[in-house]
């Protein structure tokens, strides 16, 4: 009888040892309500050291392995699952040679795997991981105005830009919600903008890469672009958030404050003034702003940037990435 009210109270992460799910798994086990389990590709890899000894993992983290595209095999990582919390997802090199292939197809195939298996295994919500790259790609959308969870990006103006990590993610959340519409499954989706933030994975993400490139000093100039962000950890914040709220449903944004990329350099500036960092902005025209007041609506808060990149800076330093 234990056995199985515990069986009932876990949740599976998949793609476990990335980014953003890494501090998921960290908060799920810090909350004490799960066994979390997690899927990797290979438990016994190296690159998974880190959740191995986060706080609460020897009693209740299982990694497992799995491959999204083997059906089978997500099948058997959510059964007996309360919850699923759909994080991986391939991000694809700039020069994919068979986008469909290589990006579209796991994508899709990947999401519509962990779904069916929910559907199957009778879990109680999804919460899927989407972007705002799924929101942006809207010429219909007025000029001028934040986008919100009614835009989505336009699928044949993704194919015909080539952007087919924008492609991947609108087609995959798209048939994520009409697998919902036909079979009743409960999912959220969240749709964050640039994740940033204190790194736990030893591998460097690529939208971490964004922001060491500052430091680099190899470009003398850079595009003020207006920059939306959020922290890793207010998104798996909202990603639990949403879990265990009742009335989360649908779509949601989650990105902070937009920052200009001259005021993020001014902050870091200030906060280690010793590196080389761009001396001169080129001001760009189109910036988009993107609005989390449908999250913010249901509690969710995001905190401010100076901490965000402080701890982000602190990663890097202690783990190598930045001397």
């Amino acid at each position: 009888m234990e056995a199985a009210a515990a069986a009932r109270k876990s949740v599976c992460v998949t793609g476990a040892g990335g980014f953003i799910a890494s501090w998921l798994v960290k908060l799920l086990l810090s909350r004490g309500h799960h066994a979390v389990r997690g899927t990797v590709r290979d438990p016994g890899d190296g690159k998974n050291a880190h959740l191995k000894v986060l706080e609460g993992a020897e009693e209740r983290l299982q990694l497992v392995k799995a491959d999204l595209l083997d059906y089978d095999s997500v099948a058997s990582a959510v059964a007996g699952c309360e919850g699923v919390f759909h994080v991986a997802s391939p991000v694809p090199s700039s020069r994919s040679n068979n986008p469909e292939a290589e990006v579209i197809a796991p994508a899709v195939t990947g999401t519509l795997n962990v779904l069916k298996a929910c559907y199957e295994a009778k879990v109680k919500r999804v919460v899927m991981v989407s972007s705002v790259a799924a929101v942006a790609v809207n010429p219909n959308w007025p000029k001028g105005k934040a986008f919100d969870e009614e835009s989505w990006s336009d699928e044949d103006l993704c194919r015909k830009n080539a952007d087919w990590y924008f492609l991947s993610k609108t087609l995959a959340e798209r048939e994520a919600f009409a697998y919902a519409a036909k079979t009743g499954l409960d999912i959220v989706t969240i749709c964050p903008s640039l994740v940033i933030g204190p790194l736990m994975q030893s591998t460097v993400n690529s939208s971490s890469k964004i922001l060491l490139n500052y430091f680099k000093g190899e470009h003398e100039t850079v595009e003020n672009k207006l920059r939306n962000i959020v922290d890793v950890r207010d998104v798996a914040n909202a990603l639990l958030f949403t879990y265990e709220n009742t009335e989360a449903s649908g779509r949601y944004i989650c990105s902070s404050s937009p920052i200009k990329v001259s005021d993020m350099i001014n902050i870091l500036k200030t906060l280690y003034p010793t590196y080389t960092y761009p001396k001169n902005f080129a001001e760009v025209e189109e910036n988009t702003v993107f609005s989390s007041e449908k999250l913010q609506k249901l509690g969710w808060t995001f905190r401010p940037v100076e901490e965000t990149l402080r701890d982000s800076v602190e990663s890097y330093k202690a783990s190598g990435i930045l001397n």
